[in-house]
């Protein structure tokens, strides 16, 4: 990689480094300013290209693949989610390992990384998951940069790698005739999942956090729920943003969950639990519910009954937020409802439908889903 000036702790008055990395072999030096940095660099280059420089740090240098074991062994887990973790393994394991597992940090270069990038986004994979790629590859690579074993991220500043992404194009959320008419249908066909449906079109809810949903979260009096919890991969973990939020409850999803309660406590009792199950939504075991299954035995199939096009089930969170924002109902609690970390975001995403604060204005989806509340 050559000679490479830079500040290790950027700012006015920090002292500049000399990094040295040939033939897999790396040393560094603290010079001073970044005059007398760039003027020792230029007497090293020469050493280096006559072969009179020789090194005194004998340390070998690691492989990436090597890099990639510690950096997954102990910086993700503090770092990060389970969730997060598996797929961090596996995208090394598919992904990144054959393409630089063998490599030594000091060969990997930033034209490498943003080659394996683009060619990422030319086999048609999503911009997301080669987001994910690179912050797989960037991460693994921070920690040599931290030992001192290479002088910058080589994964970091490549430039826009592919189109912004459209917010709005990849949302497809129902109109509030077409959620009535999923709603009747539901409750025609798969009665005993009309609870759930409606929960995540009043609520904006995600389906990980409805599956995690236990009894004890909903206030029936109070008409709110602590969402605390969500259920993906089998792990129970903190929600997306990575805390809680109280979500409002209106008064006809209210009396939809206590129906629900009475028929959970017959299907605990008859599953010899003795009440009612710990989870609020759960399958014929008692267990919570499996998303994929749910998705495709009851979520799809309702929407083919009801004569609507087929939707993700995350649509009927952008369902709840775009019929209130629709309605002139306060972006700021809209925002705090889907809990979102900032207004900001909820306005990116919804400004669409933007035509304004409580819980009155909660209430008032019964109107649009139910009419006149009948």
């Amino acid at each position: 990689m050559g000679v490479v000036v830079r500040q290790k702790v950027k700012g006015k008055g920090k002292a500049w480094w000399v990094f040295v990395s040939h033939n897999g072999r790396r040393t560094s030096r603290k010079v001073g300013s970044k005059q007398a940095a760039e003027k020792v660099a230029k007497e090293l280059e020469a050493k280096l290209a006559l072969g009179e420089f020789g090194f005194e740090d004998k340390k070998p240098v690691f492989t990436f693949g090597e890099y990639a074991k510690r950096w997954i062994e102990t910086t993700v887990p503090a770092t990060c989610k389970a969730s997060t973790l598996r797929d961090y393994k596996d995208i090394l394991r598919i992904h990144v390992l054959p393409v630089f597992g063998d490599l030594k940090v000091t060969d990997i270069t930033r034209g490498m990384v943003k080659d394996f990038l683009l060619g990422k986004i030319n086999e048609g994979y999503a911009a997301s998951t080669v987001t994910h790629l690179k912050n797989v590859v960037s991460g693994v690579l921070n920690r040599a940069v931290d030992d001192e074993v290479i002088p910058a991220n080589p994964a970091k500043s490549l430039g826009r790698l592919f189109k912004p992404k459209d917010r709005k194009a990849t949302m497809d959320p129902l109109t509030g005739e077409e959620l009535g008419k999923l709603l009747d249908t539901v409750k025609a066909h798969y009665p005993e999942h009309y609870a759930l449906f409606l929960l995540l079109a009043g609520t904006g809810m995600r389906i990980g956090e409805a599956r995690a949903l236990r009894w004890g979260d909903i206030d029936f009096e109070g008409r709110f729920i602590n969402v605390s919890k969500s259920l993906v991969r089998g792990k129970v973990s903190t929600p997306k943003s990575g805390k809680g939020r109280r979500v409002d409850v209106s008064p006809q999803l209210a009396q939809v969950l206590l129906a629900h309660r009475t028929e959970q406590r017959k299907k605990g009792l008859a599953l010899g639990l003795g009440d009612l199950p710990e989870f609020v939504f759960t399958d014929k075991k008692g267990l919570p519910i499996d998303q994929d299954v749910w998705r495709r035995r009851i979520f799809n199939k309702a929407l083919e009954k009801a004569g609507l096009r087929k939707i993700r089930i995350h649509d009927l969170r952008h369902t709840y937020a775009t019929l209130r924002i629709a309605k002139g109902d306060n972006i700021a609690d809209v925002s705090k409802q889907l809990g979102h970390h900032s207004v900001k975001l909820t306005l990116d995403i919804y400004y669409h439908w933007i035509p304004g604060q409580s819980k009155s204005e909660v209430d008032e989806l019964d109107e649009v889903i139910f009419g006149n509340g009948d």
